[in-house]
């Protein structure tokens, strides 16, 4: 954890879910929304489409306070990354955060042998 000056930053692990690596960041400067600014890259043997993250405040138990959702990107090729950056409400009992991808469409690559 970072303090910044006006109040703390929080890095999130990377995390691999479905053939997606995600990084981020949480900046809870402002006190009714936290900032989720990241990266995901696709590391699947094929291109995705229509890529959605959700980012979810969560208490101390891992209960889900509030959550954010945006859209990446239409295509995101197979090795390829994208920056993505969304808002999640902060409510009172908020201790950390979690991010993943909520929904994308696998398809095919269109690289040849």
């Amino acid at each position: 954890m970072v303090v910044a000056v006006a109040g703390i930053l929080i890095a999130g692990d990377a995390a691999a879910q479905d053939g997606f690596r995600i990084t981020y960041d949480v900046d809870r400067t402002r006190p009714e929304r936290a900032r989720v600014t990241g990266r995901i890259v696709n590391e699947r043997a094929d291109d995705v489409f229509e890529v959605n993250i959700t980012a979810e405040a969560l208490d101390g138990k891992g209960k889900v306070l509030a959550r954010g959702i945006t859209f990446v990107d239409s295509r995101i090729s197979r090795g390829d990354a994208r920056s993505f950056s969304l808002s999640v409400p902060t409510v009172p009992g908020t201790t950390n955060f979690r991010v993943g991808v909520s929904s994308f469409r696998a398809g095919f690559s269109s690289q040849g042998p």
